[in-house]
């Protein structure tokens, strides 16, 4: 983890253009390639990032960052205060609570609910950066990555953007495609998750413990 406290400004240059005039603020590069831009105020989330993979140049005074798909991150650095690297080591990852652990176990065992056909390959299903919850094939028998939430919000669309760029590298799966499946889905990021091509699920926690309960009861 690099951290780099720096009065700079920066642009955003894609499908839209942003730009963040100059002010202070902390420039965040992980291990995993990503570069975020923090402020001190305001929403905990980044101004401004690109999420890997990603390339990062280093320019006397600028920085600029650009992903596969040609978007750029361009930081014009106008004073550096401070620049630290710090080795974190592997986390072990979050921790699901017990309704959303017990919420891929269910749709795990009722995967049928995201669609007629469907098929179960694995729950968490390891990639580079970590588990995707459930791999699935479709009725088709395309591969889809199901990523599971009580609540849905921005970052867990981030989440599985990063594992379907990473498994649509592998040629015996790809191409993935991916669902995002929680009880409740942010508009915001059901709005980032279709943008990017993401399913989106809402699941009802009652309704498929009642399926257990049923399939219970047949025995």
């Amino acid at each position: 983890m690099r951290l780099v406290v720096a009065r700079c400004s920066v642009d955003y240059v894609g499908r839209l253009t942003a730009h963040l005039p100059l002010a202070t603020r902390l420039l965040m590069i992980k291990a995993d390639g990503s570069v975020l831009v923090h402020s001190d105020g305001g929403s905990y989330k980044p101004l401004n990032w690109m999420s890997p993979p990603c390339r990062l140049v280093e320019e006397p005074g600028r920085w600029v960052v650009e992903n596969k798909a040609g978007e750029q991150l361009l930081i014009t650095l106008d004073e550096v205060l401070s620049d630290q690297q710090h080795d974190l080591g592997v986390d072990p990852g979050l921790t699901k609570d017990g309704v959303e652990a017990h919420l891929q176990v269910l749709l795990a065992e009722h995967v049928a609910t995201l669609g007629e056909g469907w098929s179960l390959v694995r729950r968490e299903y390891p990639t580079p950066i970590g588990p995707v919850d459930l791999m699935c094939r479709d009725g088709r028998g395309g591969s889809v990555a199901v990523e599971i939430k009580r609540r849905g919000e921005i970052d867990g669309v981030e989440q599985l953007t990063r594992y379907l760029e990473l498994l649509n590298r592998d040629p015996l799966l790809a191409p993935v495609t991916g669902v995002f499946a929680a009880q409740q889905i942010k508009p915001q990021a059901r709005t980032l998750a279709e943008d990017r091509g993401i399913r989106c699920v809402v699941l009802d926690y009652d309704e498929l413990r009642g399926r257990e309960s049923d399939a219970f009861r047949l025995f």
